[in-house]
């Protein structure tokens, strides 16, 4: 019960804020971005952003998975 509690309170708060943030108001920053057709660039900058730490996730990987061969680690 000890750690069920915890957890319960914090998915309630987290919903709480979800609930918090779904407000029909709109961002003009991004309308604005939206009409230039900017948007596109920062979605292009954040997927960059992604797929790099991907690639340096499966490097590490790779790296990491050689080492314990060499040590017969499992």
């Amino acid at each position: 019960m000890k750690r069920i509690f915890p957890l319960l309170l914090t998915l309630l708060l987290i919903t709480d804020q979800l609930f918090a943030q779904a407000s029909e108001q709109a961002v003009p920053m991004a309308d604005k971005l939206r009409e230039d057709g900017k948007i596109w660039v920062v979605v292009a900058v954040i997927a960059v952003v992604f797929a790099g730490i991907a690639v340096n996730m499966l490097r590490i990987d790779t790296k990491l998975r050689k080492i314990e061969k060499e040590l017969n680690i499992k």
